[in-house]
C-alpha cells in the first residue's frame, strides 16, 4: 500500500528507544525526513533520523527548542507524534495515593501531559499552515488503572482527552489529531532490567523474568502475547497518512484484547 509518505516531514518525541524509537525507524523507511528527540541521543536515533536532538521535554524550553531545531532542520512540520512519557523508574513511589506526593504527581503530569501540550503548542503554527497530522501516545492505564505509579494513568486519561478536544478544534482548519493507545509493549520499559518492569517485579516480590512469562495471563491479554514497538509504529504511520485523511479524533487501542469492554 503506497502511503503517500515521501517527502514529508516529523518530528517524533521519546524517539531514543522502543515506541518512539520505531516510528522514527518506519517513518524514516516511507521516506519522511524525521527528527527525533529524547534525553540521550542513541546511535540507533541518529541513523534513523535527519537529526537527533537532546532534550528535557518535561520543561517548556525543552519542547520550544525541540520545534526551533526542527524547523531550522526540516522548514516546516507535517507530523508530530507526541510519544515522550512514562519517567524516572529510580524516583517514582510504588505506593497508594496516601504515600505519592506533590513532586511526584507534578513530574508526571509535566512528562505525560504538559510536554505534549508545550510541543504541540510550538509545532501548531507549521502544522496548520502544511495541513499536518498529530498522533498522541496514550495507554490502556488510561482506562484501566493498573499497578503502575500513582499519577501516570491519570496522566495519560487526560492526554487522551486533550486529544479528542484537539480534533475538534483543529480538524476544521486542516489538522487531523487521533491517539493510539498501547496495552504492555516490548521495549526496554518492560523488558529493560533497570526499566519498570523489574521494578514492578521487585515490588510483587517475584523475578523479573516471572513478571514477564505471566504478563498475558496477568493482563488478560487475549492473543497470548505482547505488542511489539514495530506494532504500534505501523499503526501510527498509517494515521499519519493520506490513506487515513478522514480520521479524525479516533483513539486506536493495540492492546491484543488486554480492554475487554465495547
Amino acid at each position: 500500500m503506497e502511503l503517500e509518505l515521501a517527502g514529508k516531514t516529523a518530528v517524533v518525541t521519546g524517539a531514543g528507544r522502543g515506541i518512539g524509537l520505531a516510528v522514527a525507524q518506519t517513518l524514516a523507511a516511507e521516506g519522511v525526513r524525521v527528527v527525533g528527540a529524547a534525553r540521550t541521543v542513541t546511535p540507533e536515533l541518529e541513523k534513523a533520523t535527519v537529526a537527533a536532538v537532546s532534550a528535557d521535554l518535561s520543561r517548556p524550553e525543552g519542547s520550544a527548542a525541540l520545534i526551533d531545531a526542527a524547523l531550522g532542520e526540516l522548514g516546516g512540520i507535517d507530523i508530530l507524534i507526541n510519544n515522550v512519557g512514562g519517567g524516572d523508574v529510580d524516583r517514582l513511589g510504588m505506593g497508594g495515593f496516601l504515600d505519592t506526593p506533590d513532586e511526584q504527581w507534578q513530574e508526571i503530569f509535566d512528562l505525560n501531559l504538559f510536554s505534549p501540550i508545550w510541543t504541540t503548542r510550538a509545532a501548531l503554527p507549521s502544522l496548520l499552515e502544511r495541513r499536518g497530522a498529530i498522533v498522541n501516545i496514550s495507554s490502556t492505564s488510561a482506562r484501566i488503572p493498573t499497578s503502575g505509579p500513582i499519577g501516570y494513568s491519570e496522566a495519560k486519561a487526560a492526554l487522551t482527552v486533550l486529544s479528542k478536544r484537539l480534533s475538534e478544534e483543529l480538524a476544521p482548519r486542516g489538522v487531523r489529531v487521533n491517539t493510539v493507545t498501547p496495552g504492555v509493549v516490548g521495549s526496554s520499559l518492560w523488558r529493560g532490567a533497570d526499566g519498570f518492569g523489574a521494578k514492578l517485579a521487585a515490588a510483587q516480590g517475584v523475578t523479573h523474568d516471572e513478571l514477564l512469562a505471566g504478563i498475558a495471563d496477568n493482563f488478560g491479554i487475549s492473543s497470548g502475547r505482547i505488542s511489539e514497538p514495530e506494532e504500534v509504529a505501523t499503526l501510527i504511520t498509517f494515521l499519519v497518512s493520506e490513506r487515513a485523511a478522514n480520521i479524525v479524533g479516533s483513539d486506536y487501542v493495540i492492546d491484543g484484547g488486554s480492554l475487554k469492554a465495547a
